[in-house]
């Protein structure tokens, strides 16, 4: 049962203050719910406890060490096929978070996808829906299921311990004249200056340097003018897939440096294994019938399923089918790659008919909840509603 509680606040103010104005820019306007979804402490708990038993079943699906033809299975881009089986390898290239789409369904939570590389909404969860609550007026005693920006500090505090050797300055580029994107990287460069980072700036991916030859090899940024300093520790809002298939000779920079231990990249490359959708096929084969997973399958599915493409992203080229009948489909950039089928997912629904979808934030363990709705499939336009604890 959806139970809503109204927040009659404003909060433009705080995020115009913050510099957050994508949050509250006109196309945006619809984006954050104007109430909390009241969610009991129970439900929360058992959501939060799903997200770690998914997690420990990914790494235990991966084969170690990790054949080829898996790696084919799931679309990994050849090129980045080393700096895959390296970072697996290798427990100082630490994931540091990722968020676990899920359904609440009547049967309990069901996983619908994990974002492991390149999971946005950081800013949203950790500040924006709690200064929702604030804004409103809300009892100080209500709380959040909010601990992401405290679990991202202490991941950012241990990937640095793991790696002594190197200086800890770390860069965090993303997509360029992406404000969303840049807000994002902002929040993680606050965490791990937290974290005890000397350096953490934020930069578009176009203004990074990276070589590999003599004494400026590294990857490299300038942080102020005529300024440059070299960065072992490097972030990237940027998803692999996307540098290996149109920046294919950055990628190849980056793995020799990878190698050479001239740069450690998060999330690392190993990510890419979760992040591929083909991973829902080979979870369902290897535990058929668990009770946190729905039928998923990389040949033709009968009946009410969905249809992803293994890379898709934002709820692109999503389509709802019923047998070989499309119900509804999600336009996008992501219609020629491969795709899994993965059975239909009953989400709770109010009384408007809109559907609500659990995020659940991981950063060492799970974390945080945040919440999308809308009456069709959800995209990265859906509304972004807050949660309060409830008894």
């Amino acid at each position: 049962m959806i139970r809503l509680l109204p927040l009659s606040g404003n909060v433009e103010p705080a995020m115009r203050e913050l510099g957050w104005d994508w949050a509250v820019e006109e196309a945006c306007a619809a984006y954050l719910a104007p109430e909390a979804l009241a969610v009991s402490e129970a439900e929360a708990e058992t959501l939060l406890q799903a997200a770690d038993t998914l997690y420990g079943m990914l790494v235990e699906s991966i084969p170690d060490p990790i054949p080829d033809d898996f790696l084919r299975q799931l679309g990994i881009p050849l090129n980045l096929w080393e700096a895959v089986r390296h970072s697996w390898n290798d427990d100082r290239h630490w994931h540091l978070y990722g968020r676990f789409d899920l359904a609440d369904t009547p049967e309990g939570p069901k996983l619908v996808e994990f974002n492991a590389d390149t999971a946005t909404s950081i800013p949203e969860t950790a500040v924006v829906q709690w200064a929702s609550l604030m804004a409103a007026g809300r009892p100080a005693h209500e709380r959040q299921a909010n601990g992401l920006f405290e679990g991202l500090e202490a991941q950012l505090r241990h990937w640095r311990e793991l790696n002594p050797d190197l200086d800890p300055h770390l860069l965090l580029v993303h997509l360029p004249d992406s404000a969303e994107d840049e807000t994002n990287c902002a929040v993680l460069a606050e965490a791990a200056r937290a974290a005890g980072f000397s350096t953490a700036h934020s930069c578009g991916v176009d203004a990074m340097r990276v070589s590999v030859q003599g004494e400026e090899r590294g990857v490299w940024a300038e942080v102020g003018p005529d300024q440059w300093q070299r960065f072992d520790f490097l972030f990237k809002l940027v998803p692999w897939e996307l540098l290996a298939d149109e920046e294919p000779d950055l990628t190849a920079d980056l793995t020799q440096l990878l190698l050479t231990r001239d740069v450690i990249i998060a999330n690392p490359a190993y990510t890419l294994l979760f992040q591929s959708k083909a991973l829902l096929a080979h979870l369902w084969d290897t535990f058929p019938h668990h009770p946190l997973l729905v039928e998923a399958s990389l040949r033709n599915m009968q009946g009410h399923h969905v249809r992803k493409p293994l890379f898709g992203r934002e709820g692109q080229n999503l389509t709802e089918m019923d047998g070989i009948r499309t119900r509804q489909e999600e336009p996008g950039e992501f219609g020629n790659q491969p795709q899994v089928r993965q059975r239909w997912l009953d989400f709770p629904t109010d009384a408007q008919g809109r559907r609500y979808q659990a995020g659940v934030f991981w950063a060492g363990e799970a974390c945080a909840l945040s919440y999308r709705r809308d009456p069709g499939i959800i995209t990265n336009l859906s509304e972004f509603v807050p949660h309060i604890l409830t008894a």
